[in-house]
Protein backbone atom coordinates (compact mmCIF):
# COMPACT_ATOMS: atom_id res chain seq x y z
CA UNK A 1 0.00 0.00 0.00
CA UNK A 2 2.85 2.44 0.83
CA UNK A 3 4.59 1.66 -2.48
CA UNK A 4 1.44 2.32 -4.45
CA UNK A 5 0.91 5.64 -2.71
CA UNK A 6 4.51 6.69 -3.46
CA UNK A 7 4.07 5.83 -7.12
CA UNK A 8 0.93 7.91 -7.42
CA UNK A 9 2.64 10.90 -5.84
CA UNK A 10 5.55 10.54 -8.24
CA UNK A 11 3.20 10.59 -11.23
CA UNK A 12 1.30 13.59 -9.96
CA UNK A 13 4.38 15.62 -9.06
CA UNK A 14 5.08 17.06 -12.58
CA UNK A 15 1.56 18.38 -12.87
CA UNK A 16 1.79 19.91 -9.45
CA UNK A 17 4.95 21.89 -10.47
CA UNK A 18 3.63 23.38 -13.83
CA UNK A 19 2.76 27.11 -13.65
CA UNK A 20 -0.46 27.50 -15.61
CA UNK A 21 -0.85 31.22 -14.87
CA UNK A 22 1.78 32.60 -17.37
CA UNK A 23 1.74 31.31 -20.90
CA UNK A 24 5.08 30.27 -22.27
CA UNK A 25 6.11 31.60 -25.71
CA UNK A 26 7.44 29.23 -28.32
CA UNK A 27 10.97 30.13 -29.10
CA UNK A 28 12.56 29.80 -32.50
CA UNK A 29 15.98 29.42 -30.99
CA UNK A 30 17.64 26.48 -32.70
CA UNK A 31 19.40 25.54 -29.59
CA UNK A 32 16.17 25.23 -27.70
CA UNK A 33 14.58 23.22 -30.54
CA UNK A 34 17.49 20.87 -30.58
CA UNK A 35 17.12 20.32 -26.87
CA UNK A 36 13.48 19.24 -27.15
CA UNK A 37 14.22 15.56 -27.83
CA UNK A 38 16.37 15.42 -24.72
CA UNK A 39 13.50 16.82 -22.64
CA UNK A 40 11.11 14.21 -24.03
CA UNK A 41 13.60 11.41 -23.32
CA UNK A 42 13.97 12.69 -19.75
CA UNK A 43 10.21 12.74 -19.24
CA UNK A 44 9.90 9.15 -20.48
CA UNK A 45 12.68 8.04 -18.19
CA UNK A 46 11.00 9.80 -15.35
CA UNK A 47 7.89 7.59 -15.85
CA UNK A 48 9.81 4.29 -15.60
CA UNK A 49 10.62 4.49 -11.89
CA UNK A 50 7.06 5.21 -10.71
CA UNK A 51 5.70 2.42 -12.84
CA UNK A 52 8.31 0.03 -11.40
CA UNK A 53 7.35 1.10 -7.88
CA UNK A 54 3.67 0.52 -8.58
CA UNK A 55 4.40 -2.92 -10.07
CA UNK A 56 6.53 -3.93 -7.09
CA UNK A 57 3.84 -2.74 -4.71
CA UNK A 58 1.27 -4.83 -6.55
CA UNK A 59 3.51 -7.88 -6.41
CA UNK A 60 4.11 -7.39 -2.70
CA UNK A 61 0.37 -6.96 -2.10
CA UNK A 62 -0.40 -10.18 -3.97
CA UNK A 63 2.25 -12.10 -2.04
CA UNK A 64 0.88 -10.78 1.26
CA UNK A 65 -2.64 -11.81 0.31
CA UNK A 66 -1.52 -15.34 -0.51
CA UNK A 67 0.35 -15.58 2.82
CA UNK A 68 -2.69 -14.39 4.78
CA UNK A 69 -4.95 -16.88 2.99
CA UNK A 70 -2.68 -19.82 3.74
CA UNK A 71 -2.29 -18.75 7.36
CA UNK A 72 -6.06 -18.45 7.78
CA UNK A 73 -6.57 -21.96 6.42
CA UNK A 74 -4.19 -23.47 8.97
CA UNK A 75 -5.06 -21.16 11.85
CA UNK A 76 -5.38 -22.94 15.23
CA UNK A 77 -5.93 -19.89 17.40
CA UNK A 78 -9.38 -19.33 18.99
CA UNK A 79 -11.79 -17.69 16.63
CA UNK A 80 -10.35 -19.21 13.48
CA UNK A 81 -13.20 -20.05 11.15
CA UNK A 82 -11.30 -22.88 9.51
CA UNK A 83 -9.91 -24.63 12.64
CA UNK A 84 -9.31 -28.33 11.85
CA UNK A 85 -11.40 -30.88 13.74
CA UNK A 86 -9.59 -32.80 16.52
CA UNK A 87 -8.51 -36.31 15.60
CA UNK A 88 -11.16 -38.95 16.26
CA UNK A 89 -9.90 -41.72 18.55
CA UNK A 90 -10.12 -45.23 17.12
CA UNK A 91 -13.20 -47.22 18.06
CA UNK A 92 -11.06 -49.98 19.58
CA UNK A 93 -9.50 -47.53 22.04
CA UNK A 94 -12.88 -46.22 23.13
CA UNK A 95 -14.13 -49.80 23.47
CA UNK A 96 -11.23 -50.70 25.75
CA UNK A 97 -11.81 -47.59 27.85
CA UNK A 98 -15.47 -48.54 28.28
CA UNK A 99 -14.53 -52.07 29.37
CA UNK A 100 -12.00 -50.78 31.89
CA UNK A 101 -14.40 -48.26 33.41
CA UNK A 102 -17.20 -50.82 33.68
CA UNK A 103 -14.98 -53.10 35.76
CA UNK A 104 -13.62 -50.21 37.82
CA UNK A 105 -17.05 -48.78 38.64
CA UNK A 106 -18.36 -52.23 39.54
CA UNK A 107 -15.37 -52.83 41.81
CA UNK A 108 -15.88 -49.51 43.57
CA UNK A 109 -19.52 -50.28 44.24
CA UNK A 110 -18.69 -53.74 45.58
CA UNK A 111 -15.97 -52.25 47.79
CA UNK A 112 -18.43 -49.62 48.99
CA UNK A 113 -20.90 -52.28 50.08
CA UNK A 114 -18.15 -54.08 51.98
CA UNK A 115 -17.10 -50.97 53.86
CA UNK A 116 -20.71 -50.10 54.56
CA UNK A 117 -21.13 -53.56 56.05
CA UNK A 118 -18.52 -52.68 58.68
CA UNK A 119 -19.71 -49.12 59.27
CA UNK A 120 -23.46 -49.65 59.67
CA UNK A 121 -23.35 -51.98 62.70
CA UNK A 122 -21.23 -49.41 64.53
CA UNK A 123 -22.92 -46.18 63.41
CA UNK A 124 -26.50 -47.23 62.70
CA UNK A 125 -28.72 -47.00 59.59
CA UNK A 126 -29.43 -43.29 59.98
CA UNK A 127 -25.76 -42.32 60.00
CA UNK A 128 -24.96 -44.32 56.88
CA UNK A 129 -28.12 -43.30 54.98
CA UNK A 130 -26.30 -40.75 52.74
CA UNK A 131 -23.76 -43.38 51.73
CA UNK A 132 -26.44 -45.98 51.13
CA UNK A 133 -28.17 -43.48 48.86
CA UNK A 134 -24.92 -42.74 47.04
CA UNK A 135 -24.36 -46.43 46.42
CA UNK A 136 -27.91 -46.80 45.13
CA UNK A 137 -27.48 -43.89 42.73
CA UNK A 138 -24.11 -45.20 41.54
CA UNK A 139 -25.68 -48.61 40.97
CA UNK A 140 -28.40 -47.00 38.87
CA UNK A 141 -25.80 -45.32 36.63
CA UNK A 142 -23.81 -48.54 36.33
CA UNK A 143 -26.92 -50.58 35.52
CA UNK A 144 -27.68 -48.22 32.65
CA UNK A 145 -24.09 -48.57 31.43
CA UNK A 146 -24.32 -52.36 31.57
CA UNK A 147 -27.59 -52.30 29.59
CA UNK A 148 -25.94 -50.20 26.90
CA UNK A 149 -22.94 -52.52 26.86
CA UNK A 150 -25.11 -55.63 26.55
CA UNK A 151 -26.88 -54.16 23.53
CA UNK A 152 -23.54 -53.05 22.09
CA UNK A 153 -22.12 -56.58 22.39
CA UNK A 154 -25.24 -57.86 20.62
CA UNK A 155 -24.50 -55.56 17.66
CA UNK A 156 -26.95 -52.76 18.50
CA UNK A 157 -26.51 -50.12 17.14
CA UNK A 158 -24.91 -51.19 13.89
CA UNK A 159 -23.34 -48.13 12.23
CA UNK A 160 -19.97 -46.92 13.48
CA UNK A 161 -21.10 -43.42 14.45
CA UNK A 162 -23.92 -44.72 16.63
CA UNK A 163 -21.65 -47.34 18.18
CA UNK A 164 -19.15 -44.63 19.03
CA UNK A 165 -21.92 -42.65 20.70
CA UNK A 166 -22.96 -45.75 22.65
CA UNK A 167 -19.42 -46.29 23.94
CA UNK A 168 -19.18 -42.62 24.87
CA UNK A 169 -22.42 -42.98 26.82
CA UNK A 170 -21.08 -46.03 28.66
CA UNK A 171 -17.92 -44.14 29.61
CA UNK A 172 -19.96 -41.18 30.85
CA UNK A 173 -22.27 -43.36 32.95
CA UNK A 174 -19.34 -45.14 34.60
CA UNK A 175 -17.58 -41.88 35.33
CA UNK A 176 -20.73 -40.49 36.90
CA UNK A 177 -21.10 -43.60 39.08
CA UNK A 178 -17.54 -43.20 40.33
CA UNK A 179 -18.00 -39.46 40.84
CA UNK A 180 -21.12 -40.04 42.94
CA UNK A 181 -19.16 -42.29 45.29
CA UNK A 182 -16.14 -40.01 45.41
CA UNK A 183 -18.26 -37.08 46.57
CA UNK A 184 -19.08 -39.03 49.75
CA UNK A 185 -15.61 -40.47 50.37
CA UNK A 186 -14.40 -37.71 52.70
CA UNK A 187 -17.63 -37.75 54.71
CA UNK A 188 -17.45 -41.52 55.04
CA UNK A 189 -13.89 -41.33 56.36
CA UNK A 190 -15.00 -38.74 58.91
CA UNK A 191 -17.80 -41.06 59.99
CA UNK A 192 -15.41 -43.95 60.57
CA UNK A 193 -12.48 -41.96 61.97
CA UNK A 194 -13.62 -41.87 65.64
CA UNK A 195 -14.18 -45.63 65.74
CA UNK A 196 -10.80 -46.26 64.15
CA UNK A 197 -8.96 -43.89 66.44
CA UNK A 198 -10.60 -45.32 69.55
CA UNK A 199 -9.97 -48.91 68.50
CA UNK A 200 -13.69 -49.78 68.33
CA UNK A 201 -13.56 -50.51 64.60
CA UNK A 202 -10.56 -52.78 65.11
CA UNK A 203 -12.33 -54.63 67.90
CA UNK A 204 -15.42 -55.07 65.73
CA UNK A 205 -13.32 -56.47 62.86
CA UNK A 206 -11.62 -58.88 65.24
CA UNK A 207 -15.00 -60.08 66.50
CA UNK A 208 -16.22 -60.74 62.96
CA UNK A 209 -12.97 -62.52 62.20
CA UNK A 210 -13.45 -64.88 65.16
CA UNK A 211 -17.04 -65.59 64.10
CA UNK A 212 -15.93 -66.52 60.59
CA UNK A 213 -13.07 -68.63 61.88
CA UNK A 214 -15.50 -70.62 64.01
CA UNK A 215 -17.96 -70.88 61.12
CA UNK A 216 -15.31 -72.26 58.78
CA UNK A 217 -15.36 -75.68 60.44
CA UNK A 218 -19.16 -75.90 60.16
CA UNK A 219 -19.14 -74.89 56.49
CA UNK A 220 -16.41 -77.41 55.80
CA UNK A 221 -18.60 -80.14 57.27
CA UNK A 222 -21.54 -78.94 55.16
CA UNK A 223 -19.45 -79.12 51.99
CA UNK A 224 -18.26 -82.63 52.84
CA UNK A 225 -21.87 -83.77 53.36
CA UNK A 226 -23.18 -82.43 50.04
CA UNK A 227 -20.12 -83.82 48.26
CA UNK A 228 -20.94 -87.31 49.54
CA UNK A 229 -24.65 -86.99 48.83
CA UNK A 230 -24.64 -85.42 45.35
CA UNK A 231 -22.66 -85.75 42.14
CA UNK A 232 -19.35 -83.92 41.81
CA UNK A 233 -20.89 -81.55 39.28
CA UNK A 234 -23.33 -80.36 41.97
CA UNK A 235 -20.57 -79.02 44.24
CA UNK A 236 -18.10 -78.00 41.51
CA UNK A 237 -19.02 -74.28 41.76
CA UNK A 238 -17.77 -74.14 45.37
CA UNK A 239 -14.86 -76.54 45.19
CA UNK A 240 -11.95 -74.99 47.06
CA UNK A 241 -14.05 -72.25 48.64
CA UNK A 242 -13.34 -73.29 52.22
CA UNK A 243 -9.58 -73.42 51.61
CA UNK A 244 -9.66 -70.00 49.97
CA UNK A 245 -11.67 -68.61 52.87
CA UNK A 246 -9.01 -69.90 55.28
CA UNK A 247 -6.30 -68.19 53.23
CA UNK A 248 -8.15 -64.89 53.44
CA UNK A 249 -8.61 -65.29 57.20
CA UNK A 250 -4.88 -65.85 57.57
CA UNK A 251 -4.31 -62.65 55.62
CA UNK A 252 -6.84 -60.89 57.84
CA UNK A 253 -4.92 -62.01 60.92
CA UNK A 254 -1.73 -60.46 59.57
CA UNK A 255 -3.36 -57.10 58.89
CA UNK A 256 -5.27 -57.06 62.18
CA UNK A 257 -2.00 -57.52 64.05
CA UNK A 258 -0.33 -54.78 62.03
CA UNK A 259 -3.27 -52.46 62.62
CA UNK A 260 -3.11 -52.99 66.37
CA UNK A 261 0.64 -52.40 66.36
CA UNK A 262 0.16 -49.19 64.39
CA UNK A 263 -2.43 -48.08 66.95
CA UNK A 264 0.03 -48.76 69.79
CA UNK A 265 2.66 -46.69 67.96
CA UNK A 266 0.16 -43.84 67.50
CA UNK A 267 0.15 -44.22 63.71
CA UNK A 268 -3.44 -43.46 62.62
CA UNK A 269 -2.69 -43.79 58.90
CA UNK A 270 -1.13 -47.22 59.36
CA UNK A 271 -3.99 -48.27 61.62
CA UNK A 272 -6.61 -47.34 59.03
CA UNK A 273 -4.65 -48.82 56.13
CA UNK A 274 -4.19 -52.26 57.68
CA UNK A 275 -7.70 -52.23 59.13
CA UNK A 276 -9.16 -51.73 55.65
CA UNK A 277 -7.02 -54.57 54.32
CA UNK A 278 -8.20 -56.85 57.14
CA UNK A 279 -11.84 -55.92 56.57
CA UNK A 280 -11.45 -56.67 52.85
CA UNK A 281 -10.00 -60.11 53.56
CA UNK A 282 -12.74 -60.84 56.08
CA UNK A 283 -15.41 -59.80 53.57
CA UNK A 284 -13.92 -62.10 50.92
CA UNK A 285 -13.86 -65.02 53.35
CA UNK A 286 -17.52 -64.40 54.20
CA UNK A 287 -18.49 -64.40 50.51
CA UNK A 288 -16.77 -67.75 49.94
CA UNK A 289 -18.37 -69.40 52.98
CA UNK A 290 -21.77 -67.95 52.10
CA UNK A 291 -21.44 -69.49 48.65
CA UNK A 292 -21.00 -72.97 50.09
CA UNK A 293 -23.94 -72.67 52.51
CA UNK A 294 -26.21 -71.15 49.86
CA UNK A 295 -25.45 -73.86 47.31
CA UNK A 296 -26.10 -76.58 49.89
CA UNK A 297 -29.50 -75.03 50.63
CA UNK A 298 -30.32 -74.69 46.91
CA UNK A 299 -29.44 -78.34 46.27
CA UNK A 300 -31.74 -79.45 49.08
CA UNK A 301 -34.58 -77.29 47.76
CA UNK A 302 -34.06 -78.52 44.21
CA UNK A 303 -34.15 -82.13 45.34
CA UNK A 304 -37.44 -81.52 47.11
CA UNK A 305 -38.94 -79.75 44.07
CA UNK A 306 -37.93 -82.37 41.51
CA UNK A 307 -40.89 -84.79 41.90
CA UNK A 308 -43.47 -82.01 41.68
CA UNK A 309 -41.66 -80.40 38.76
CA UNK A 310 -41.58 -83.68 36.85
CA UNK A 311 -45.28 -84.18 37.47
CA UNK A 312 -46.04 -80.63 36.34
CA UNK A 313 -43.97 -81.03 33.20
CA UNK A 314 -45.72 -84.25 32.26
CA UNK A 315 -49.06 -82.57 32.85
CA UNK A 316 -48.10 -79.79 30.43
CA UNK A 317 -47.17 -82.38 27.81
CA UNK A 318 -50.48 -84.19 28.33
CA UNK A 319 -52.35 -80.93 27.78
CA UNK A 320 -50.57 -80.39 24.46
CA UNK A 321 -51.31 -83.95 23.33
CA UNK A 322 -54.99 -83.40 24.08
CA UNK A 323 -55.27 -80.24 21.97
CA UNK A 324 -55.58 -81.29 18.28
CA UNK A 325 -57.22 -79.01 15.77
CA UNK A 326 -60.49 -80.94 16.05
CA UNK A 327 -60.56 -80.60 19.80
CA UNK A 328 -60.52 -84.39 20.15
CA UNK A 329 -57.88 -86.77 21.46
CA UNK A 330 -54.77 -86.91 19.31
CA UNK A 331 -53.61 -89.90 17.26
CA UNK A 332 -52.36 -93.14 18.73
CA UNK A 333 -48.76 -91.97 19.10
CA UNK A 334 -49.88 -89.24 21.51
CA UNK A 335 -48.92 -86.40 19.19
CA UNK A 336 -51.46 -83.81 17.97
CA UNK A 337 -52.75 -84.25 14.42
CA UNK A 338 -53.18 -80.51 13.88
CA UNK A 339 -52.03 -77.16 15.19
CA UNK A 340 -52.52 -76.71 18.92
CA UNK A 341 -54.66 -74.05 20.49
CA UNK A 342 -53.71 -71.21 22.82
CA UNK A 343 -50.03 -70.27 23.27
CA UNK A 344 -48.89 -72.98 20.85
CA UNK A 345 -51.29 -72.15 18.03
CA UNK A 346 -48.48 -70.64 15.96
CA UNK A 347 -46.28 -73.76 16.15
CA UNK A 348 -46.41 -76.06 13.10
CA UNK A 349 -47.54 -79.62 13.76
CA UNK A 350 -44.22 -81.12 12.75
CA UNK A 351 -42.25 -78.93 15.12
CA UNK A 352 -44.76 -79.58 17.89
CA UNK A 353 -44.30 -83.33 17.52
CA UNK A 354 -40.49 -82.90 17.58
CA UNK A 355 -40.75 -80.90 20.81
CA UNK A 356 -42.88 -83.56 22.38
CA UNK A 357 -40.48 -86.34 21.45
CA UNK A 358 -37.54 -84.38 22.86
CA UNK A 359 -39.38 -83.54 26.07
CA UNK A 360 -40.45 -87.16 26.55
CA UNK A 361 -36.85 -88.33 26.17
CA UNK A 362 -35.51 -85.76 28.65
CA UNK A 363 -38.17 -86.46 31.28
CA UNK A 364 -37.60 -90.19 30.95
CA UNK A 365 -33.88 -89.66 31.47
CA UNK A 366 -34.50 -87.50 34.55
CA UNK A 367 -36.80 -90.09 36.08
CA UNK A 368 -34.28 -92.82 35.38
CA UNK A 369 -31.57 -90.78 37.16
CA UNK A 370 -33.82 -90.14 40.15
CA UNK A 371 -34.62 -93.83 40.61
CA UNK A 372 -31.03 -94.93 40.12
CA UNK A 373 -28.49 -95.56 42.83
CA UNK A 374 -25.86 -93.08 41.64
CA UNK A 375 -25.56 -89.54 43.06
CA UNK A 376 -26.98 -86.78 40.90
CA UNK A 377 -27.13 -82.99 40.64
CA UNK A 378 -30.64 -81.82 41.66
CA UNK A 379 -30.20 -78.34 40.20
CA UNK A 380 -29.08 -79.77 36.88
CA UNK A 381 -32.01 -82.21 36.73
CA UNK A 382 -34.41 -79.43 37.66
CA UNK A 383 -32.99 -77.21 34.95
CA UNK A 384 -33.19 -79.96 32.31
CA UNK A 385 -36.80 -80.70 33.22
CA UNK A 386 -37.89 -77.08 32.93
CA UNK A 387 -35.96 -76.47 29.71
CA UNK A 388 -37.54 -79.54 28.08
CA UNK A 389 -41.09 -78.63 29.07
CA UNK A 390 -40.86 -74.86 28.57
CA UNK A 391 -41.38 -74.90 24.77
CA UNK A 392 -44.64 -76.80 25.36
CA UNK A 393 -45.83 -75.05 28.51
CA UNK A 394 -49.30 -73.52 28.38
CA UNK A 395 -49.06 -71.85 31.78
CA UNK A 396 -51.57 -74.14 33.49
CA UNK A 397 -49.15 -75.09 36.23
CA UNK A 398 -47.02 -72.81 38.40
CA UNK A 399 -44.39 -75.35 39.36
CA UNK A 400 -42.29 -74.82 36.23
CA UNK A 401 -41.85 -71.05 36.76
CA UNK A 402 -41.01 -71.67 40.41
CA UNK A 403 -38.37 -74.23 39.49
CA UNK A 404 -36.93 -71.90 36.84
CA UNK A 405 -36.71 -69.08 39.39
CA UNK A 406 -34.76 -71.31 41.77
CA UNK A 407 -32.19 -72.28 39.15
CA UNK A 408 -31.87 -68.68 37.91
CA UNK A 409 -31.44 -67.22 41.40
CA UNK A 410 -28.89 -69.89 42.28
CA UNK A 411 -26.87 -69.23 39.12
CA UNK A 412 -26.98 -65.46 39.65
CA UNK A 413 -25.85 -65.73 43.26
CA UNK A 414 -23.08 -68.13 42.29
CA UNK A 415 -21.71 -65.83 39.56
CA UNK A 416 -22.01 -62.77 41.77
CA UNK A 417 -20.12 -64.40 44.64
CA UNK A 418 -17.36 -65.61 42.35
CA UNK A 419 -16.88 -62.16 40.79
CA UNK A 420 -16.85 -60.52 44.22
CA UNK A 421 -14.25 -62.92 45.57
CA UNK A 422 -11.99 -62.62 42.49
CA UNK A 423 -12.91 -59.21 41.14
CA UNK A 424 -9.32 -58.07 40.55
CA UNK A 425 -9.10 -60.53 37.66
CA UNK A 426 -12.64 -60.48 36.20
CA UNK A 427 -13.28 -58.33 33.15
CA UNK A 428 -16.27 -56.42 31.87
CA UNK A 429 -17.85 -59.17 29.75
CA UNK A 430 -18.69 -61.47 32.67
CA UNK A 431 -20.02 -58.52 34.69
CA UNK A 432 -22.17 -57.39 31.76
CA UNK A 433 -23.81 -60.79 31.42
CA UNK A 434 -24.42 -60.97 35.16
CA UNK A 435 -26.08 -57.54 35.07
CA UNK A 436 -28.23 -58.69 32.13
CA UNK A 437 -29.30 -61.77 34.10
CA UNK A 438 -30.37 -59.56 36.99
CA UNK A 439 -32.28 -57.28 34.64
CA UNK A 440 -34.12 -60.26 33.19
CA UNK A 441 -35.36 -61.45 36.60
CA UNK A 442 -35.70 -58.29 38.70
CA UNK A 443 -36.21 -58.78 42.42
CA UNK A 444 -38.22 -56.80 44.93
CA UNK A 445 -41.91 -56.16 45.58
CA UNK A 446 -42.09 -53.37 42.99
CA UNK A 447 -40.35 -55.38 40.26
CA UNK A 448 -42.49 -56.59 37.34
CA UNK A 449 -43.08 -60.35 37.26
CA UNK A 450 -40.77 -62.36 35.05
CA UNK A 451 -41.97 -65.06 32.68
CA UNK A 452 -40.80 -68.64 32.44
CA UNK A 453 -38.78 -67.74 29.36
CA UNK A 454 -37.20 -64.78 31.17
CA UNK A 455 -36.08 -66.97 34.06
CA UNK A 456 -34.58 -69.57 31.78
CA UNK A 457 -32.73 -66.84 29.88
CA UNK A 458 -31.45 -65.33 33.13
CA UNK A 459 -30.19 -68.75 34.20
CA UNK A 460 -28.29 -69.10 30.92
CA UNK A 461 -26.78 -65.62 31.16
CA UNK A 462 -25.64 -66.11 34.75
CA UNK A 463 -24.01 -69.46 34.06
CA UNK A 464 -22.21 -67.97 31.07
CA UNK A 465 -21.06 -65.08 33.26
CA UNK A 466 -19.57 -67.54 35.72
CA UNK A 467 -17.75 -69.37 32.91
CA UNK A 468 -16.23 -66.14 31.58
CA UNK A 469 -15.23 -65.05 35.08
CA UNK A 470 -13.45 -68.37 35.60
CA UNK A 471 -11.63 -67.89 32.29
CA UNK A 472 -10.47 -64.44 33.39
CA UNK A 473 -9.20 -65.80 36.71
CA UNK A 474 -7.31 -68.61 34.99
CA UNK A 475 -5.78 -66.13 32.57
CA UNK A 476 -4.63 -63.74 35.30
CA UNK A 477 -3.53 -66.39 37.78
CA UNK A 478 -5.97 -65.40 40.55
CA UNK A 479 -4.46 -62.03 41.46
CA UNK A 480 -6.62 -61.54 44.53
CA UNK A 481 -5.38 -58.05 45.09
CA UNK A 482 -8.86 -57.14 46.30
CA UNK A 483 -7.69 -57.60 49.88
CA UNK A 484 -5.56 -54.50 49.43
CA UNK A 485 -6.74 -51.45 51.34
CA UNK A 486 -9.25 -49.18 49.70
CA UNK A 487 -8.69 -45.42 49.64
CA UNK A 488 -11.88 -44.79 51.58
CA UNK A 489 -15.50 -45.24 50.63
CA UNK A 490 -15.77 -45.30 46.83
CA UNK A 491 -12.11 -44.44 46.38
CA UNK A 492 -9.81 -45.65 43.62
CA UNK A 493 -10.05 -49.22 42.43
CA UNK A 494 -8.28 -52.15 43.97
CA UNK A 495 -4.49 -52.03 44.24
CA UNK A 496 -1.96 -54.77 44.08
CA UNK A 497 -1.06 -56.21 47.46
CA UNK A 498 2.02 -58.42 47.81
CA UNK A 499 0.43 -60.19 50.76
CA UNK A 500 -2.62 -61.32 48.81
CA UNK A 501 -3.06 -65.09 48.77
CA UNK A 502 -2.94 -67.13 45.59
CA UNK A 503 -5.36 -69.99 46.27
Amino acid sequence: MLGGAAGLVWLALPGMTINTDAPVAISTDTRRVAAAPDDEETSAADLVLPLAVVGAAGALAGYGYVRRTRRARSRTTPGGSTRPAPPVPPLSGLDEQARTLLAEADNRIRAGHEELGFAEPRSGPAAVAPFTRALREAESELSAAFRMRHRYDAGVPEDETSRRHALTGIVGRCQEACRRLETEAAAFDRLRAPARESGEALAFAETRFRELAARTATTETTLADVTRHYALSATAPVTGHVEQAKDHLVLATTHLNRSRQAADWDDPDGTARDLRAAEGAIARAAVLLDGVDRLAADLTTAQQMLPATLTGAEAELAVVRGLPATGEQGPSDGAPDGPAEGPLSHVPVGELRARLRHADAVLASVRHTLTGARPYDPLDLLRRTVEAAAPLATGRTGVLPAAALLTADSAIADADGFITAHRAAVGAEARTLLAAARETTPAGPAAPPSTLTDRLHADTLARRARELAEQDVRMHGKPDADAAPQAGFGGPGTRANPDSPTP
